[in-house]
């Protein structure tokens, strides 16, 4: 009789705590000041959007409300780990999404992992972002895939033989990055050679100067937007006509705002365009969008509302608001119709598998070149 009365007691205990939780928290890791900010911001306003479209989790049939809390990182290493560890002591979130780059992704993933709480990563594509991790999970791509694509796309599209690489040392995403291309593009009987340079730099004749002695078919830049902006500008200053390629970390407008006709026809990588039909959800999302910001939408912020519709659904599949069970859920995550393709979490790995999108830069516009699928 005794363990009877405590058996109910603990239900009805469990029951209160869990429908008088009105709100729950999910936290926002984004570079929203600093040298790369415009991937937070655009970051940022993907889940908020997402955050107004689903403000609420059904859990045994009561709608909870969940608050998303931006924390802004500064583009900074160091910052990144401060900012989850503020939403996750002070903030008390049970999920964080961001950030939006690898490096600052690198220094907060490992603390998402002693803590036991779910951070899922809308743009960071380097592979040891998630490798060896159980809490850490993706909705972009992983670079070893992007450095495979992006050979490819140099070899076959481009008829590309011999390649200049300019790399920013400071950033682990471009140095991994160009690491991948340089494997793929060696197996297709490629050539290349590297220039080298840090985040902020200003001024990179010196390293085109040395590049274009070698006579490169191509220029590839892995780096981030304000850095290809000008490399592309200085590279046509010193008379190189031939095709200039990126990867994601071009995708943001302040590439053609500082670039201006200097980047027209440079290709890069991407995860998102509004012309390319990548799953049933992404025309909806694009319509949401365009109503709400005015503008057209882009990958981080098409990846950003991804990371929170992955995550809340993870949430109602739990029926829970542990962490733990919702790191769980996420990890079965399979067939989930993303705006940016369909997401399904391979057993033991926190990253997807999913096409790339090829766009171009066309009369000042990001314009859509077409959809590589990975090889199964």
């Amino acid at each position: 009789m005794r363990k009877t009365f405590v058996l109910v007691f603990l239900v009805v205990l469990v029951t209160f705590t869990l429908f008088s939780q009105e709100v729950i928290k999910i936290g926002m890791n984004f570079e929203l000041t600093g040298p790369i900010s415009g991937y937070g911001q655009m970051s940022r306003d993907g889940v908020l959007l997402a955050n107004k479209l689903k403000p609420t989790v059904n859990i045994g049939g009561k709608e909870i409300k969940v608050e998303v809390v931006a924390v802004d990182n500064k583009s900074d290493k160091a910052e990144s780990a401060n900012a989850i560890r503020r939403l996750i002591d002070y903030e008390k979130v049970i999920a964080v999404i961001g950030p939006a780059t690898s490096s600052a992704a690198l220094a907060a993933a490992s603390i998402a992992e002693e803590r036991q709480i779910p951070m899922v990563v809308n743009t960071a594509t380097n592979p040891l972002v998630a490798q060896n991790k159980k809490y850490v999970f993706r909705t972009c791509f992983e670079d070893t895939l992007q450095g495979f694509l992006l050979a490819t796309f140099a070899w076959d599209e481009l008829g590309a033989k011999n390649v200049a690489i300019m790399i920013d040392v400071a950033q682990d995403y471009v140095v991994g990055l160009a690491n991948y291309f340089e494997k793929a593009f060696e197996q297709f009987g490629g050539t290349y050679f590297t220039e080298f340079y840090t985040t902020g730099d200003q001024d990179f004749t010196a390293q085109l100067t040395d590049a274009l002695s070698k006579n490169p078919d191509a220029i590839f830049m892995p780096g981030y937007y304000a850095e290809i902006a000008l490399i592309c500008k200085q590279a046509r200053d010193l008379g190189f006509t031939g095709p200039m390629f990126a990867g994601d970390g071009a995708d943001a407008p302040e590439l053609i705002q500082i670039g201006g006709e200097y980047v027209e026809g440079v290709s890069y990588t991407t995860y998102f365009h509004e012309d390319a039909e990548l799953s049933p959800a992404t025309k909806p999302f694009v319509e949401a969008y365009q109503k709400e910001y005015h503008r057209r939408a882009d990958a981080f912020g098409a990846l950003g509302y991804d990371a929170y519709m992955v995550i809340v659904n993870a949430i109602e599949s739990a029926q829970s608001t542990d962490p733990i069970k919702i790191r769980d859920a996420i990890a079965k995550t399979k067939d989930y119709p993303g705006v940016a393709g369909t997401i399904t979490y391979p057993e033991g790995s926190g990253n997807p598998i999913k096409p790339a999108v090829i766009n171009m830069v066309e009369n000042g516009q990001f314009v859509f070149r077409t959809v590589i699928k990975p090889r199964m």
